[in-house]
């Protein structure tokens, strides 16, 4: 992974002493409260429900051991010892104090971490697939081009304060998208031309929150070395364009909309005529350098299946059944990818106690060279696992709480805190997960049903992503009262896709015994080898509707 040389160390430690010097005059009054809003949201500093909530960056879900270690110990010596692992691969802490963030940022940077630009009108942590680098059939690792971006946006100066937040994502394979990249202000997926260069298909406009909106493609092909040049021309425009009167209607889609594409591509072209050529081409010599940090690991000459994997899978159902959900096909031979899924019954899906990251900084340390990554779907994954040593991390991760077999079906759901937490939040969303959890507790019947992508959001800036989840959820407010909105149809792979709302809200006790009907009717009306998504797009809304509002007996 990349590691910080002295210039990269040294404007971590001056953001930390500068931010330190703000926080003190804020607690002597010197500052407004109004002057130090934009100083503690450019270093990840929220004002929630109960406690400030303070965002560490990941980027693009990289962490190593050592870093997962001090993570869990900042956790319990600063908050309630957990963290909750975010859709943007980054890690929220609840509960700490004002005064001792500059503390937190201090430790941090000695680990090579920072909280820099993960809330604020800037851009935002780029985002990519939780398998790059390791899977058989991606175009090239996405991660130096990630890295990438994340040199040329920290600390930006034209693009500190833009009309809202900018998030881009990247995708590098065909078969899947695990980036969800339509959703977001750029998604980015590489390929080749047909000469076998390396270059990038730019989609613009996407996002979710209260105008969701998938993403339209404003260039087919961009040429690696012009991607800074490009990504610059269209936040140029966006920054010069965008709507500052209107936080509402300041996102990047609302402008895209609002131009129509052809003409918000002719824009971009004209900014771009200025820059293309310019000292921000990227000349190959740093290509190279950014993907020296991304090497294979010292893989180990091995033939897939042993025999003492091929025993175990015939002998344990709940080993075949791990395997099967939570492991992955890997590109060398004789591995596997493992995913520790942090959505145990009980537990905030995406929170991990103090004690769980370390027992996951040692799993990696055992079995996957000392690196973890961060999913979309709030878990962690462990890329580079001997097949020969799948039946001892499966013990291991039993113990610690990451072996639940149920990846990618229902109850591996995507959830923000909602009003537990989050002073913008219409309801509670740990609840209706922890409902879900409870109802949908048989794993035949998950098994049965497949892979469903259920989302859950506290209010519409959507952080749990339920516009495209197959099922979302959201928290309203009705007099006072916590309600749920449903939507079914949603999808934020390669078929992007907004979910369709259902209807009038649901009271909180309703919301699993709705999710019942309306697997029941997937299950009366799916064909085989067919997917709930599938089954609702052939289907139509109606039968669900009818279903989820009909009077139960």
């Amino acid at each position: 992974m990349y590691q910080y040389d002295a210039i990269d160390q040294q404007l971590v430690e001056e953001r930390v002493a500068q931010f330190r010097d703000q926080t003190r005059r804020y607690l002597n009054e010197e500052l407004s409260e109004q002057e130090f809003l934009p100083l503690r949201l450019q270093n990840g500093l929220y004002v929630q429900r109960y406690a400030p909530m303070l965002r560490i960056a990941i980027p693009y879900g990289m962490l190593s051991s050592t870093q997962l270690r001090k993570l869990a110990d900042i956790s319990r010596r600063y908050d309630r010892a957990y963290g909750h692992f975010s859709t943007r691969q980054n890690l929220q802490l609840n509960w700490p104090k004002l005064e001792d963030v500059p503390d937190i940022l201090a430790e941090l940077a000695d680990v090579q971490m920072h909280a820099v630009q993960t809330s604020g009108n800037c851009i935002r942590n780029t985002t990519t697939d939780q398998y790059a680098g390791v899977i058989s059939d991606e175009v090239v690792d996405p991660r130096p081009y990630c890295e990438l971006i994340r040199q040329w946006s920290t600390f930006h100066p034209e693009f500190a304060f833009l009309p809202r937040k900018f998030k881009i994502a990247v995708n590098a394979t065909e078969s899947a998208d695990r980036a969800a990249t339509q959703v977001h202000d750029i998604g980015l997926h590489i390929k080749k031309n047909e000469a076998g260069e390396i270059g990038f298909k730019v989609i613009v406009g996407g996002g979710l929150g209260r105008t969701p909106m998938v993403g339209v493609t404003i260039s087919e092909f961009v040429p690696r070395e012009d991607l800074l040049t490009y990504l610059d021309a269209i936040i140029r425009v966006y920054n010069q364009q965008g709507r500052r009167d209107n936080k509402y209607k300041a996102r990047i889609k609302i402008l895209v909309k609002a131009l129509g594409i052809e003409e918000f591509r002719r824009r971009v072209d004209a900014e771009w005529a200025h820059l293309r050529g310019s000292e921000s081409t990227v000349p190959m010599s740093e290509f190279e350098r950014l993907a020296s940090f991304f090497t294979e690991p010292a893989y180990q000459s091995l033939v897939n299946q042993p025999e003492v994997l091929v025993s175990k899978l015939a002998d344990s159902a709940g080993f075949a059944r791990w395997y099967e959900r939570n492991t992955f096909e890997h590109k060398q031979a004789g591995y596997r990818i493992v995913t520790l899924t942090l959505k145990k019954a009980g537990q905030a899906p995406g929170d991990a106690t103090a004690e769980q990251m370390e027992k996951a900084a040692n799993l990696a340390d055992q079995f996957s060279f000392g690196e973890l990554r961060v999913s979309h779907e709030q878990n962690l994954v462990l890329a580079d696992v001997r097949q020969d040593q799948l039946i001892e991390l499966w013990e291991a991760a039993k113990d610690a709480g990451f072996a639940t077999p149920t990846l990618g079906l229902l109850t591996d759901m995507i959830c923000c805190p909602g009003g537990d937490f989050c002073a913008l939040a219409n309801a509670k969303s740990i609840p209706i997960a922890a409902q879900i959890q409870d109802t949908f507790s048989d794993l035949d019947y998950l098994y049965d049903l497949g892979n469903i992508d259920l989302n859950i959001s506290g209010c519409m800036n959507a952080c749990g992503h339920h516009h495209v989840g197959n099922i979302g959820i959201l928290g309203v407010d009705k007099k006072g009262e916590e309600f749920y909105q449903v939507s079914i149809g949603g999808a934020s792979g390669h078929d992007a896709s907004i979910g369709k709302i259902l209807g009038p809200s649901f009271a909180q006790e309703e919301i699993s015994g709705v999710i019942q009907k309306l697997m029941q009717v997937y299950v009366d009306n799916r064909s085989a080898e067919e997917r709930f998504i599938d089954t609702f797009r052939r289907v139509g809304i109606a039968a669900f509707k009818e279903a989820a509002y009909a009077k139960t007996n």
